[in-house]
Formats: structure tokens, sequence, C-alpha cells
């Protein structure tokens, strides 16, 4: 391992790094635009510039290899000038709308100018003004007048995504990012990962168009329940502190944006466009009463009939949701475990909409925690559990209420309205992801966890806590 010297502190670097690698890797903060980790080097920004101990010149830090010995400098005279005359350059014919753009308060380029330049343009002349709010595809639009041209868009479709959508036509300050006439970008499942390693605002979210300021919101990590990768990430939504009380306050409850949360054992810094829309999946018509026989009555009513059903029951059968949390899932097996003949089922398969399996990311199965469910229960495979049974519980979706067989009564246990409500003996509404810490376990046993963004409302239960309830033997006994 070479050592090597950034400003002077003595650095443990890999063969194989470059210096700004072994500087990012060291905590050491060093300016960049154009470079990027998993992306190929590109050095058009030239804002991450080095001087070398006993050369005269500078030299950009994301191309210079370590070597044994070397020593650079990141803040000599000569450095701080030339990257002042980069940002005067990259500002030249921006347009400085900050106060309108979705990247205010997460922009390199406005951190950089007060770090590194802070002064007026020196141009006395009009800026070029260029394509404002260009379509790239359904999704993103792309405003030219902010783009900085470093092109990790382009490299991102050419060497992650390999859909090749993207590319850099025309030369000089006529050079734009523009989309291929195939529609490539549009079928690109991952496009939305151009939005976040995008520097600046040049390429924005249409679904986050002007929704909100980044300020108001703050992240939650979280696991995309999409497939079973079970991609980490943040769910973005509205503070406490800054809460809507006239203007939609349903504002305060819903997922502003989902991005990605580094994860190297899962997905990296990436995820697909299909967890980004996971506002909208969540957002569906909730299930938020308990009913009799369809009929509405107290959440504990509810819970006690269910109860009873399960302690007069000669061959109770539950199918298990491959949606519920490692948690939820221990708590069914020490509950009710040996009460119970036990089947996970499958909660979704793939919608037409959604993509296929691909070797990136995207996986088949349609489920975040099919692998612990089938670590601890058997498959639910065609009716034959069924026919003798005189309880059915049904947790979670998926599951063909034509298939109860005519001797059984029901016990639903469901988070989003569907067919089984109203048709159930019992039902009891159960609360969502964003409402309950818990943990999913992939395709490949990898554990990640969730926290909860949101407070579940009084009228429905946690199944974690509702297994115990169910299983608990009554006062009077």
């Amino acid at each position: 391992m070479p050592e090597i010297f950034i400003d002077g502190r003595a650095i443990q670097a890999e063969r194989n790094q470059t210096v700004i690698e072994a500087a990012v890797a060291n905590g050491i903060e060093m300016a960049y635009f154009c470079w990027h980790p998993k992306l190929s080097i590109a050095g058009n920004c030239r804002v991450c510039a080095i001087q070398v101990e006993g050369r005269s010149w500078v030299e950009i830090a994301c191309n210079m290899p370590v070597s044994e010995g070397l020593r650079v400098q990141t803040d000599t005279e000569l450095v701080k000038q030339y990257r002042k005359s980069v940002m005067q350059l990259l500002t030249l014919n921006h347009p400085v709308d900050c106060g309108i753009c979705d990247k205010a308060g997460e922009c390199k380029l406005q951190d950089y100018h007060y770090a590194y330049n802070g002064a007026p343009s020196l141009s006395v002349d009009p800026k070029l003004r260029l394509t404002k709010f260009h379509p790239l595809s359904e999704r993103i639009v792309l405003d030219n007048e902010r783009c900085i041209l470093c092109s990790r868009c382009v490299r991102f479709t050419h060497e992650i995504s390999k859909s090749k959508a993207l590319g850099i036509k025309q030369r000089g300050d006529s050079s734009l990012v523009r989309a291929t006439e195939s529609g490539a970008f549009d079928k690109d499942v991952y496009s939305d990962n151009v939005i976040d390693i995008c520097p600046v605002g040049a390429l924005l979210s249409r679904s986050f168009f002007y929704q909100s300021r980044v300020w108001y919101l703050k992240p939650t990590p979280s696991v995309c329940p999409r497939c079973a990768r079970g991609c980490t990430v943040q769910l973005w939504h509205r503070k406490s502190e800054w809460k809507l009380n006239a203007v939609n306050p349903m504002r305060n409850v819903v997922i502003e944006r989902v991005t990605p949360l580094e994860n190297p054992a899962v997905n990296g810094p990436w995820m697909c466009n299909v967890g980004r829309d996971l506002g909208t999946f969540f957002e569906r018509p909730r299930a938020e009463r308990a009913m009799l026989k369809g009929q509405p009555v107290d959440l504990a009513v509810a819970i006690e009939q269910a109860r009873l059903l399960i302690e007069q029951a000669r061959r109770p059968v539950a199918l298990v949701s491959n949606w519920a949390s490692n948690e939820e899932l221990d708590a069914f097996e020490r509950a009710l475990g040996a009460r119970f003949e036990a089947f996970y089922k499958i909660d979704r398969v793939r919608q037409p909409e959604e993509p296929p399996e691909d070797d990136f990311l995207v996986r088949a199965d349609k489920n975040p925690n099919t692998a612990a469910a089938h670590a601890k229960f058997a498959p639910y495979e065609g009716n034959a559990p069924l026919d003798a049974a005189d309880l059915l519980l049904v947790w979670g979706e998926g599951f063909d209420f034509s298939r109860v067989p005519e001797q059984a009564q029901t016990i639903v246990l469901g988070a989003w309205q569907g067919p089984g409500d109203a048709l159930a003996d019992v039902f009891i509404p159960i609360s969502i992801q964003t409402e309950r810490s818990g943990h999913y376990t992939n395709f490949e046993g990898v554990v990640s966890g969730f926290e909860p963004c949101f407070a579940k409302k009084a009228t429905v239960a946690h199944a974690e806590a509702l297994f115990a309830a169910l299983a608990a033997v009554p006062v009077n006994a």
C-alpha cells in the first residue's frame, strides 16, 4: 500500500487508486463535479485541482494515480486561483435561478461557488440562452441552461444501465445533452438515477417538480419492498416543524420522493424506477376499519372475536404474508405457530407495467421477504392444505377468496382495501411498512432494516403485537 501525502497528511492508499479516491476514502474533502466513484473518469470539470509539490502547474486529482511518496497540495494560491477561474467559467452562462430550482439545498454548484469563488461574474455580456425544461423522457426533464456538461448522466446510461440512451451533441458552447431518437431512455428502468448523480439542477424529476423544498423534508432509511432485491432507500417526507396546516395537510403524511441509500451489499448507490414510485404504491386506499362479516366494529371487538375463532377451531390453517417483516414472522411463529398449520403465500406477482428480471438489480420475485418466510414455513401451492380446514387466516394480499372452503370461517389481516375485507368473518386492518420498524431478508440472505415515517391510526393494529393478543388467554378464563 503506497503512502502518499495530501496537504501534509500521510495517507495509506490502495495501489490502484487515484488521488481523489484516496482522499475521499480517508475523509478528506475535495471538490468534484464530473467524477463519480462508480463511473469512468471523464476529467472535464477540472475543479478537483491539485498541485504536486515541486511542480509549478496544476493537475486534476481524479486522473492522477497514487504512487509511493507522492505529495500533493489542495489549497496553494495557484490551486485556489485555478479553481476560482473554473467556477467562473462554469457559472458564466448559468441562469442562477436557485430560488426556483429543485436542486437548491443539495447543489454542488451552489456549495462550491461559496467555498471557492464567491465573486460576481466577470462577464458583462448577456448570458447564452439554451433550452429550458427539455423533455428527455416521460419521467425526466432537462434544463440545459443549468447543465455543466459533466457527462455523468451520459456515462451512467453507457456503463451502468447499458441503455446508451443519452449523449452529447454539437460542440463548444453549443453542446447539449440529448436522448437518442430510439426512445431508449423512456425504456431505461434505471433512468431516474441520473437525477441523483446530476451535481446541479439540470436533470429534474417530473413527479417531484416544484413539489417541495428539500429543507422542508427529512429522509427516513427504508427498504424497497417491490422485489426480492430489497434495495436500501431513503423515503423523503415533510418534517414535523414544517407541517402544513391550511394548504392540503394530507401532504404532511405522504412520501415526496424516494432516493437510493447506498449499500454495497445490496444495490450500491442505485435503484430502479419502480422503487422511485413507492409513494404512489403506499398511498393506495387503506383498510382502516375492523369488520365482522362486512360490518364495522371496534378493533378490540374484532381481535376478541378472532381470538375466539382460533380457540374453537379444530383444524386452523394460516397463509402467511411474504411482505411481513422478520419480526412479524417471528411473532407469528412464536404466538400462533403451534396452533396453526402455516404456509407462506406469494402476495404479489409481476404486473405488465413492471420490468422483468435483469442481471443488474430487478428480480422476478416481486415480494421483499420471501427468503425469510420460506425459512420458517412451507410454500402454499394449491388448495389441498385448505380442504379440511375449519378456520383460515389470510395475512396480506394475493389470495383468491373463491378458494376458501365452504366449511371454513375466515380471519383476514390486510393493510389495503381488498376483496377479502367484507367477505371475512373477521377483518383486522394492519399497519404498513412506513408505520413501523423492522427488517427484510433479501434473496441473497442480506438483512436490511427500515424505520417508520408516520404514526399508524388508532383503528389499525401492528401485526407483531396483534399475534400476541390473538394467542392470549382471556382474563376471565
